[in-house]
């Protein structure tokens, strides 16, 4: 069965392209529009990568991040974080983040990134 990609960004038009390109690349895809419903899914499915927003409503990113590691099975899920602060690198490195993208970013600048931590 291909990996299962989790989106969780609360931007429906980011979301949808991602969607449909990483759908096209042969994974599988969840999405989350808020960090509460990201979480939900986190616990019922086996999310293989999580592509991340920070600025979410119900629960920020970071909080997400916190609540993911301590889930069963999530502790060394891949995580890359989509956001618009370019200041983050080294805060995002330390919170066990593998990579992240500046939006605006492309489905292929995406797709490159997920290739890297898991194959279709």
């Amino acid at each position: 069965m291909p990996p299962l990609i989790l989106i969780a960004d609360d931007d429906p038009t980011l979301v949808h392209a991602l969607q449909s390109a990483i759908v096209a690349a042969g994974y599988r895809v969840v999405m989350a529009y808020d960090g509460e419903e990201a979480l939900k899914k986190l616990e019922s499915e086996h999310i293989d990568l999580v592509l991340l927003d920070i600025q979410m409503p119900k629960i920020h990113g970071y909080s997400l991040l916190f609540k993911m590691r301590k889930l069963e099975g999530n502790q060394d899920v891949p995580v890359i974080v989509l956001t618009s602060n370019t200041d983050m690198r080294e805060m995002f490195h330390a919170e066990g983040v593998k990579d992240y993208l500046v939006k605006p970013c492309s489905p292929q600048q995406v797709l490159s990134k997920i290739r890297q931590y898991v194959n279709p």
